[in-house]
């Protein structure tokens, strides 16, 4: 979602949103107060009024054809800019406020723009700010968990041969190279069961269990505040995205100049030394991550950069000293015998022991909350069930009132079910029919564990439950199968039980928004069409220009290579490992259980605030340490205008970030079509040693 943000590093980003929808719920009135003041008071707002005659408008007419072409826009921009992150680290920070936001900005600016030439626009409403969010974020979520850079990449030759031609276990017939028309057949097949998965258990877990998904709950007071605050906050919002997009864009044009060979330009500019340099240790001037580094938390960058220290700054020089004694002096870098064997397997031993402890707690906190609810439902009398509030009951009217029947969620898992079983088999041959059917039995009892966790959480643990798939997957078909099979079940299972997480939460958006679910769904199911068809064409536009997979290049693409040696591991077992990794392994294993268990024993305390989550620190083993100082720089600006100018950085953080993001994000498309066409930059600026 590297692809995997999804669990540790989410969590820790979403926690940042939250409290900064807290902040901006708790400003609000300070806010409008200031706004009387200046003559902009919400109550004299015409939009706002008019705002307040559509709350209950159908849900036909909440799904607009200018919401659409706006939705095509920004998924299309951020599928783009989430392939690149994805190639380049594995690193996607949260981008749903960021795509509010964006929507709020392209609208106002389509209705002024209709306004000068002579017409009235329709009033842009939270309702339709939602539908947008909700369809962007459905399109690009598949560029994010489409396995583009992890399971599915893990399956061309390179990987293959990345992951050792003489390695037991990897199989040279377990190779299948990208193409466009089965990577959009597997996407649309293994997506769309998810979105019908728990369509019936909509209104238990949004209204009567009452969960809070905070991802979902931190979106819509974000999308609430972006039409509560006037125009004064929200025109300031428009000039700060805009400014910072247009230098964020000139600055990547600027950079592309010197940058004749992916060793010279800015890019490559050793700002600490040459040394360090040689370690990946250098501030790359890369505004993308800038941005990335303001929107997730302080905890995040940090555990990237104590990562980066430990692997670059220590480890990896130490075990390198013994070349000739741990591993043969004349192996190749690229060798998983070598030096890169042991940055693969520690990084592996680092994701899953993070990902087995926190797939233990979810599932034990789900459990026993559960049992609670059951207890108390039985022991409570009926006069004390606590009746909801005015604004409550409005809610859950209108959330009920447009009804998606059941028969649609039953009828429609059932017939993808069904032709899943009969394509995915088609495209893999090695992944056998009745082990896609047993997947299918199971799906709805994991995506409901897993939603129901995320309510309670706010952990999206689909690739845990993806990971579980790919090494039982991995165990039972055999040395022949097993690394295919291994990969393409694992990409089944997280693509059920996070698309059907991701619309939960988005129905809590739209229940807190006063928006239809059923256009919610229809906008969901629309965003995730298009996602299958432009997260497919945004990497091949990167696969054809780029060097893919490149170990020493800029598109690493990290995680394709830790998936395939996953399930070489699950194919083989221990025997894969290099000398003395097992041990090292065992090491970082329990390191990542013991950070997580003091993070959860002293949860308000210094200590565990301060406790590095192990998934992300996981990232820079392979990647390297130049982006985890780009995003530590993001994390600086705003800790200092947030102790600067506390109020401004509140509103506008979220401008700034996400116009640092998609400026260079986007220049990434002209810079690939001048590639494609052979045109390379005319300077090369590299630094020398004596």
């Amino acid at each position: 979602m590297n692809t995997e943000l999804q669990e540790a590093a989410a969590a820790a980003a979403r926690e940042k949103i939250k409290q900064d929808a807290n902040n901006d719920h708790e400003v609000k009135h300070q806010d409008d107060e200031q706004l009387q003041q200046d003559g902009d008071d919400d109550d004299d707002d015409p939009t706002s009024l008019k705002e307040r005659a559509f709350r209950a408008q159908p849900w036909t007419r909440q799904i607009t054809a200018r919401g659409l072409i706006v939705s095509v826009m920004i998924g299309s921009m951020y599928s783009v800019i989430a392939m690149k992150l994805n190639l380049t680290t594995g690193l996607v920070p949260n981008l749903n406020v960021s795509a509010a936001l964006l929507a709020f900005v392209f609208i106002r600016a389509w209705n002024k723009l209709v306004g000068k030439l002579g017409y009235v626009a329709k009033p842009f409403t939270r309702q339709e700010n939602t539908m947008i969010q909700t369809c962007a974020v459905a399109c690009y979520s598949i560029t994010v968990g489409g396995g583009f850079a992890s399971y599915l990449l893990g399956l061309n030759r390179k990987t293959y041969e990345l992951s050792g031609l003489h390695t037991e276990g990897n199989s040279p017939y377990a190779v299948k190279d990208p193409a466009f028309g089965w990577m959009t057949g597997y996407l649309f097949v293994v997506c769309f069961v998810g979105l019908f998965v728990l369509i019936p258990l909509r209104k238990v877990m949004i209204v009567d269990l009452e969960l809070a998904y905070p991802s979902g709950l931190a979106t819509a007071v974000l999308i609430n505040g972006f039409h509560n605050r006037g125009d004064k906050m929200a025109k300031k919002q428009v000039r700060g995205f805009m400014k910072y997009f247009s230098v964020s864009f000139l600055w990547a044009l600027f950079k592309w100049f010197y940058a004749k060979t992916e060793e010279c330009g800015f890019n490559q500019f050793p700002t600490f030394g040459l040394k360090a340099w040689k370690q990946t240790f250098f501030f790359d001037f890369n505004t993308t991550y800038v941005g990335a580094g303001m929107i997730v938390s302080h905890q995040v960058n940090l555990s990237l950069l104590f990562g980066a220290v430990l692997s670059y700054g220590i480890m990896w020089p130490l075990i390198d000293d013994l070349k000739g004694k741990w591993f043969e002096a004349d192996l190749e870098e690229s060798s998983m015998k070598s030096l890169y064997g042991y940055k693969v397997f520690l990084s592996v031993a680092l994701i899953l022991g993070d990902g087995l402890y926190n797939f233990i707690k979810v599932m034990s906190f789900t459990v026993m909350n559960v049992h609670g609810r059951l207890k108390n439902k039985k022991l409570k009398p009926e006069g004390e069930v606590q009746e909801p509030g005015q604004e409550d009951k409005k809610q859950n009217e209108l959330f009920l009132r447009e009804k998606i029947p059941m028969w649609v969620g039953m009828v429609g898992y059932m017939a993808f079910s069904i032709l899943s079983t009969l394509v995915v088999p088609t495209i893999f041959p090695q992944l056998k029919w009745y082990y896609v059917v047993v997947a299918y039995i199971l799906a709805p009892s994991l995506a409901f564990c897993n939603a129901y966790g995320a309510g309670l959480t706010d952990i999206n643990m689909a690739y845990n439950y993806g990971k579980v798939a790919l090494f039982v997957l991995a165990a039972v078909s055999g040395k022949q199968n097993g690394v295919v099979a291994a990969l393409a079940g694992c990409g089944l299972i997280k693509s059920v039980v996070s698309v059907a997480c991701i619309l939960m939460q988005d129905f809590k958006t739209a229940h807190l928004t006063q928006t239809s679910p059923r256009a919610m769904f229809v906008n969901q199911v629309i965003g995730t069409a298009m996602g299958c068809l432009m997260a497919p064409l945004s990497f091949f536009l990167f696969y054809k220009a780029f060097d893919v997979g490149n170990p020493y290049g800029e598109f690493k693409a990290p995680y394709a290579l830790i998936y395939r040696n996953m399930a070489i591991l699950g194919v083989e077992g221990f025997s894969a490992l290099p000398r003395h990794c097992l041990q090292l392994c065992y090491g970082f294993f329990a390191f990542a259980v013991g950070v997580n268990m003091v993070r959860d024993a002293a949860p308000g305390k210094v200590v565990g605030r301060w406790m590095p989550l192990p998934m992300v620190m996981a990232i820079p083993f392979l990647v390297g340490a130049y982006f985890a100082i780009d995003m530590c720089l993001g994390s600086l600006v705003v800790y200092a205008w947030t102790k600067l100018k506390p109020r401004k950085a509140e509103f506008m953080i979220p401008a700034v970030a996400s116009g640092l993001i998609c400026g260079e994000g986007l220049w990434t498309l002209p810079s690939a079509v001048l590639a494609l066409a052979k045109v390379n930059p005319p300077i090369c600026m590299k630094f020398v040693g004596k």
